[in-house]
This record gives structure tokens, sequence and C-alpha cells, in this order.
């Protein structure tokens, strides 16, 4: 065995197992979303999950591998790879195509997750089948292109993301907050005369233990886009994670003290993951010290987002705009700022960069954001016309568990079920 071989082996090794974590954070997305909602609605957050994971998976194989990465026309869009047949030699990897596919598809199946939360407990089924199909199979592949294929027009610019921040998170939280306008909020949410109505987590230890395992997945997604087990910058990008995700989540737990005289569990949870997203576009071009600082800032600002949106009657039940949205803005322009040199291709304004990968930064930031909303309009648009995106009123408040799947997430009874009685009852 030579040592490209040997090369080639360890960088599919280390490929295949951070996909696999980035996977593992669809249960932290599971477990986050169900302890957030209420325990009517559980078992719907769950089956949104596999839906996320099935579909999206067998749609990316389909046509949003090839819309992503195929071969290049006019810096817009890939028309190669469909089925991962075709040409694909444009892709030089020390990996295999079939490597690079897995690990790729393990991000557009976060990307959806992101909406997930911020439809939940009213989005009809269906609805959401159907819009998981589109964003995994042609809004979030076409943005990605214009962002990683190495022809696609931001990435000629010299727009940098390493692991995602704009191309992941702002694109699913922004179509998260599309969403979340369209379908409105969930009944009995807010009052009048301006009344906001808390509801009240089902079970926040459970959603502790999702953003645990989110916060281990995240040094796969991270890390992995070396795609490299030899990368020398290894170690940094995790250290960079590590610390941007505890300075979000120290910062909400100070400044919820100071703002609510309580620090807030659920602020917490998610200022642990406003750190991470904020870093992802970053981690590995900027310093110690800069991703404290933007994790920090991400932290807070998640928290004033989430405030804004409920003054706006906006009801994102799992903070995903405010999480995935706007810390993914704050980390894709901390790039602009604090790139250092001879990390990348340009620095940032605050190592003598000047303004224009700033500026750059911010271009991608704006086009991926108004396509991830406009896109997710349109199609939710689209499919009222055949399918209702929302669930029925008596639906929504018997729960999605039983209204839509017929099964409670939590058994109140101690022995079988009288499966013809139910069914009797039912007719």
């Amino acid at each position: 065995m030579d040592i490209s071989t040997l090369s080639r082996g360890l960088d599919t090794i280390w490929v295949v197992l951070t996909a696999a974590m980035i996977l593992l954070m669809e249960g932290g997305f599971a477990l986050l979303e169900a302890g957030f909602v209420r325990q009517k609605n559980a078992v719907s957050i769950i089956m949104k999950v596999f839906v996320d994971i099935a579909f999206g998976a067998l749609v990316f194989y389909a046509i949003g591998f090839a819309l992503m990465y195929g071969k290049d026309t006019g810096g817009w869009i890939g028309l190669s790879g469909f089925f991962m047949g075709g040409d694909l030699s444009h892709l030089v990897l020390n990996i295999s195509h079939d490597t690079y596919w897995l690990f790729q598809c393990a991000f557009v199946i976060a990307v959806i997750s992101i909406v997930s939360g911020a439809v939940a407990e009213r989005i009809h089924f269906r609805a959401y089948i159907i819009y998981t199909i589109f964003m995994t199979g042609l809004i979030y592949p076409i943005s990605g292109h214009w962002i990683w294929s190495p022809n696609g027009w931001l990435a000629q610019l010299g727009m940098i993301d390493f692991a995602g921040s704009a191309a992941i998170h702002a694109l699913g939280g922004f179509a998260a907050l599309a969403a979340a306008i369209f379908i409105g909020p969930r009944i009995g949410r807010f009052g009048p005369a301006g009344k906001i109505n808390v509801v009240s987590p089902s079970n926040l230890p459970l959603a502790s233990v999702g953003a645990f395992i989110l916060w281990f997945g995240w040094f796969g997604f991270n890390s992995g886009s070396t795609l490299s087990a030899t990368n020398d910058s290894i170690g940094h990008i995790a250290v960079t994670t590590m610390l941007a995700s505890a300075a979000g989540c120290a910062a909400c737990i100070l400044f919820t003290m100071l703002r609510y005289q309580k620090a807030d569990p659920p602020m917490v949870i998610n200022g642990a993951l406003a750190g991470l997203v904020g870093i992802t576009a970053g981690c590995a071009f900027v310093s110690d010290a800069a991703a404290i600082l933007i994790g920090a800032v991400s932290g807070i600002t998640m928290v004033l987002a989430s405030e804004w949106l409920e003054k706006r009657k906006v009801d994102d039940p799992v903070g995903a705009f405010a999480v995935h949205g706007i810390s993914g803005s704050i980390g894709t322009l901390a790039v602009g700022l604090f790139a250092m040199p001879d990390t990348s291709s340009h620095s940032g304004l605050f190592y003598g960069g000047g303004w224009y990968l700033l500026g750059i930064q911010a271009l991608g930031l704006i086009v991926v954001a108004i396509w991830g909303f406009s896109l997710t309009w349109l199609v939710l648009k689209l499919i009222q016309q055949f399918k209702p995106v929302r669930v029925s009123r008596d639906e929504e408040l018997i729960g999605l568990d039983v209204g839509i799947h017929g099964v409670p997430a939590y058994s109140q009874d101690h022995d079988f079920l009288d499966v013809d009685r139910l069914r009797s009852e039912s007719e």
C-alpha cells in the first residue's frame, strides 16, 4: 500500500464518520423540537424528522446533488450527476464521489430540519412532504451551487462559507421565517391588544439532551468539512467550534439573568446552538478570540431576535429563525471582519484585507436570504392550490399526534387498546 492509497483510505474513513455524526444530529433535532413543543405534538415532530431523512436522501440522490455539484452552467446550476451518474470528473477529490455524496446528503437533511421546527404543531403532514422535496431537490442545491461549487458565481467572487453559516443555516433560517409567516401562529398564541401567550415546553430535559447531541454532531459538521483526516486545521476548527458554542451559551445565561432576572432555560439551550451556527462559516479562518466574540454576539442577538418576532406575532415554536437565520447571518458577515491572513483567499477587514471580502459576504448573505424566503413562500403558495398547508382547527386543537398520525406520544392506558371500540366510536 502506497502513501496515496493510505491517504485516500484515511480521508474516506474520516468523511464517513463525520457524515454519520451529522446524521446523528437528526436525533438531536427530534429531541430538541419534541421537548420544545406541546406534548400532543411530539409524534408529529418525530415524523417530520423521518421525512427529512428519508425523502431528503432520496431526492438529493436523484436530482439535488446534480444541481448542486454537477457540471457547471454559467455559474448558476449543475447539470450532470443525476442519480450519481453522468460526468462528475470535474470533482477532483481524494475521496470517492459516493463518499462525498454521503457527506453532502447529511448537510441537506440538516437544512430541511431547520424549517420543521418553525412550522411545528400546525403544518399538514402531506404539505410538509411536498415542501421537503422542493427544498432538498431544488431550493438548497441551487443556492448551494452558487457558494460551494468551484465555478459557482458567488464562489468565483470569493465568498467564504466553510461549513455553511449562509449556505445551510441562513438559507434554512429565512426559509423557516417565510414558512412561519405563511402558515400563521398557533391558535391562542397571540391575544388581542398585542398580548403574547407563552406556550410552555413539554419536556426541557428532553430538549437539553437534543441540544447536547447537536453540539456533539457539530464537530463533525465543521471539522468534517475539511474532507481530509490529515488536514492541519482540524484541531483549530474543533477549538473555535467549542469556544463559540460555549460563549453563546454563557452569554445567554448572563444576558437573560440581567434581562429577565433569571436564566431562561430555552434561551440558554438556543444560545449554545446560536454560537455553533455563528462560527460555522469561519471556524477554519478566525482566531480563538474572534470565535468567542462571534459566539457571544450570536447568543445575545438570538434572544433579541426572538423577542422581536414575538412582538410582530410571528410564531416560531423552537426559535429556528433566531438561531439559524440571525446567527447564520452574523457568522457569514464575521468572516469578512475576522478572516486571518494565510487561512483564506482574502483577509478580513480587521486584518488589513479591506472591504472587499465583507462586501462579498454581505452580497452572498442577501442573495441566499431572499432566495430561501421567496422560494419557500412560492412553493407553499403552490402547494396551497392543491393541498391544505395547515391542519384543520380541530386537528390542531386535539394535537397532530392523534389528529394526523392516530397515536399519542405518551399513552395513559396501562393495558391493551380496544381497537374495535375505538373504530366504532370514530364512526
